[in-house]
């Protein structure tokens, strides 16, 4: 696997991959990689030729008061699983080339970067779109994958992408667990044995969530009240927020009716996680993914 670190030499790469008129896919990530990174490259894999991942701890999407100097930066481990998923490249730009002296230039969805998860970090998503928006100019991809477990950020690029005509399709993959429920997150790594025992209450209170929504429960503020009580019952555990949200624009719902989200934001210990239940109509009944 070649590793890429000039923009330059990236962005000759793909321009030679599309006059070949093959198919770019692109895995973009911070790194510290797990099986739900691991498992867009294989659906990369499965779609596209040359693949692509990115690594760039972006400084742009963390708050002041947030963990980038402590985020695992394992790059020997991750550069190994690349290799093994047989991807073609790693591109692994430097600060200086994504945010040259004098950058000044954002994106901001508005509305959808404003909601939810965008209110509780402020200039998160303006971050994530901007570093997002770079990667795609640079690499040109056909296809860009993303994983479900950030559905708020999958949702905005998408938005992105469209309003901005970019020549990529945004791919959002399902979430990928641990057997215990736990999401797969770069984050979990600062849990400690009692921290990471607790923080599986997030897929709990979903699943119990699941469970009213199979009864009939549809009103929003009644799942909700189910996801406050599992909460609550997680000594280590402190909620940030549980929305249900319309899936296209993460406005809050009264009642599901409609494909939408139950999102969650739960502090354990100090590790800030996040996760989230999908539900989407078929017919006069709901489906539920997990």
């Amino acid at each position: 696997m070649e590793i890429i670190r000039s923009v330059n030499w990236m962005r000759e790469k793909a321009r030679n991959a599309r006059a070949e008129q093959r198919i770019i896919g692109l895995v973009p990530t911070m790194g510290a990689l797990h099986a739900g990174h691991i498992a867009l490259v294989q659906q990369a894999r499965n779609e596209c030729s040359p693949v692509y991942a990115s690594i760039f701890l972006n400084p742009k999407q963390f708050g002041a008061d947030e963990d980038l100097a402590k985020y695992p930066r394992p790059l020997e481990t991750d550069v190994e699983k690349l290799t093994a998923a047989n991807a073609d490249g790693l591109f692994l730009p430097d600060a200086a080339d994504i945010y040259p002296s004098g950058f000044s230039t954002y994106v901001h969805v508005e509305g959808l970067g404003d909601r939810v998860e965008g209110k509780a970090r402020p200039g998160h998503f303006r971050g994530v779109c901007t570093v997002v928006l770079k990667l795609l100019q640079i690499v040109q991809p056909h296809f860009a994958y993303f994983g479900r477990k950030d559905a708020q950020q999958a949702r905005i690029i998408q938005q992105m992408a469209g309003d901005l005509n970019l020549d990529t399709e945004i791919v959002v993959c399902p979430i990928v667990r641990e057997p215990d429920g736990l999401a797969l997150s770069s984050r979990n790594a600062f849990l400690n044995p009692e921290e990471r025992k607790a923080a599986t209450i997030l897929y709990q209170a979903l699943l119990a969530a699941r469970q009213e929504l199979s009864a009939g429960t549809r009103d929003s503020q009644d799942l909700q009240r189910v996801i406050r009580q599992a909460i609550a019952g997680e000594p280590l555990a402190n909620m940030d927020y549980a929305e249900i949200v319309d899936a296209e624009t993460f406005e809050p719902v009264i009642r599901v009716a409609k494909r939408s989200y139950i999102v969650l934001a739960v502090r354990v210990g100090k590790t800030r996680l996040i996760d989230n239940l999908l539900i989407e109509p078929v017919g006069t009944d709901l489906r539920v993914e997990l």
